[in-house]
């Protein structure tokens, strides 16, 4: 296995800078050589921190807003339909651009890829945070969730192929570690940051994480390293068709609560461009998402997981802060941190979990996070106002347990056996499919939890007598209950994670 400082040798055409990326020796910045000669083999730990800091930087823009969503609501007046577009957008545009990576790593590598992510997030939170109108601060969501896509699978394609296979575990540990933390990090100040200075003050928080995560890109990211094969041109016809597919199936199960012609109508249309987009991938020369990928069964198997788990965490990370506030009337502050323990325990888990992946087949492990992270949800459909703050936060650790069961395991265990050209398809593929999974999961709970609410005759608000909170929190224990069940039924798919057997003989 290679172990060069940021990738393999290229496999394809053109030469080692990744043809005419303007890097060269003393061009903007380092060479491979100088970087080797100055850190030796730590440099591609040093490279993959850096990587993890700009995973963190992109997952806290990601879940620090949804804190303060009844804020948002609030100042914009918006609707509960509304609101949630400010999670769903940032999704959609992190989903749909996750499928850029591999062609922007072919043509920029991965120093100015990451580069230019890194500045696309930043500029995103300082003018977001200083947003005059919703339709401003949703183009600002957007172009975030856009460089949060781009971003999140390089670390694992960093790891697959340039780490040894018995040391993957360890990495993946260690990028886990750190960007765990980030969901849990991001609510709980994201919460005290609206109380004591406003909404506004949450899209600034991503900026100096920005600027350091730069800082450690040009003194630790080769110049001359584009990571890939030969530059192969983009796919726009698939990246069309993904984007119709995945817009007009969003928008569609949010239209079926007002309009149910008009969202069969969406969706349908929605399915169409998702059946002409796999049909188009099997005939691209140049695909975004190789099908090849899915002949695997290991990775199909952890495709429908992904999209599964995806769907439900997503989902439930866009329900808790709301249930917490709006049914059981906690403060923004302590909506958030109730996710920090749930943070310390994922990260712990992980840790360990990453070092067990060579003992312990990724399947069960896969599985048993998968039962853990249902039954949380399970767990807190049971939730009330009589139930303690302590028990609600002991639930949400159960959960997390389970997630860092499953997220070392997930990636490895899909990824394990399939021919090495396909790494950086199958990696961006598995996130994009989780991703997916997650925007729909968010659509899905704002949806589910805006019917629940009508069927039991409440709207989404604080305050009311006893009768009109009792509603609400049943509205949200039912969402919670579905949330529990569509994440149980992923545990049949990661069953079939598990290495075929070879006959004897």
């Amino acid at each position: 296995m290679n172990r060069e400082s940021t990738a393999p040798a290229r496999t394809g055409g053109g030469d080692a800078n990744g043809g005419d990326n303007g890097a060269g020796p003393g061009r903007g910045g380092p060479t491979r050589a100088e970087l080797r000669a100055r850190y030796g083999d730590r440099l591609r730990w040093l490279v993959l921190v850096t990587l993890m800091l700009g995973s963190v930087s992109s997952i806290v823009s990601s879940t620090i807003v949804n804190v303060a969503i009844p804020d948002l609501s609030r100042h914009f007046s918006l609707g509960q339909e509304r609101a949630q577009w400010v999670a769903a957008s940032f999704m959609i545009a992190m989903t749909l651009s996750m499928l850029l990576t591999p062609w922007l790593l072919n043509r920029y590598g991965l120093r100015r890829t990451f580069i230019g992510t890194l500045i696309l997030l930043g500029v995103g939170g300082l003018i977001g945070g200083m947003s005059p109108t919703f339709g401003v601060m949703l183009t600002m969501r957007a172009a975030e969730g856009i460089a949060a896509g781009i971003m999140q699978p390089l670390p694992s394609i960093l790891i697959m192929r340039v780490f040894d296979e018995s040391e993957r575990g360890k990495a993946m540990s260690l990028f886990g570690f750190g960007v765990v933390l980030a969901p849990a990090v991001g609510p709980s100040v994201g919460g005290f940051l609206v109380e004591t200075f406003g909404w506004r003050s949450i899209f600034f928080v991503v900026v100096p994480l920005t600027l350091i995560g730069l800082w450690m890109a040009r003194r630790y990211m080769a110049v001359d390293s584009a990571m890939m094969g030969e530059r192969k041109p983009l796919d726009w016809r698939g990246l069309t068709l993904a984007g119709l597919a995945t817009v007009s199936l969003l928008n569609g199960l949010v239209e079926l609560r007002h309009n149910m012609p008009a969202g069969l109508a969406l969706a349908g249309f929605g399915v169409v461009m998702l059946a002409s987009f796999v049909f188009w991938q099997l005939r691209a020369p140049d695909p975004l998402m190789d099908m090849r990928l899915y002949s695997y069964r290991q990775f199909a198997a952890g495709a429908i997981v992904a999209f599964i788990y995806g769907a439900g965490l997503y989902g439930s990370t866009y329900l808790l802060p709301v249930y917490m506030q709006m049914a059981l009337a906690y403060t923004p502050s302590a909506a958030g941190i109730v996710l920090l323990p749930a943070g310390v325990a994922l990260a712990l888990t992980i840790a360990v979990a990453g070092r067990m992946t060579n003992r312990i087949p990724p399947h069960r492990l896969v599985s048993f996070g998968l039962m853990l992270l249902a039954g949380s949800f399970l767990l807190m459909a049971t939730g009330s106002t009589a139930t303690p703050y302590l028990l609600l936060v002991l639930y949400v650790v159960v959960g997390r347990i389970g997630l860092g069961c499953i997220l070392p395991s997930l990636t490895l265990g899909s990824m394990r056996g399939i021919d090495f050209s396909l790494i950086a398809q199958g990696s961006s593929c598995i996130s994009f499919l989780r991703q997916l999974g997650g925007a729909i999961g968010v659509s899905l709970a704002g949806v589910g939890l805006q019917w629940r609410l009508a069927e039991h005759g409440a709207v989404l608000g604080k305050g009311g007598d006893l009768v009109t909170q009792g509603a609400r929190i049943q509205a949200f224990d039912e969402t919670f209950l579905a949330v529990g069940v569509v994440i149980a039924t992923a545990i049949l798919a990661a069953w079939r994670i598990r290495a075929r057997r070879v006959p004897a003989g």
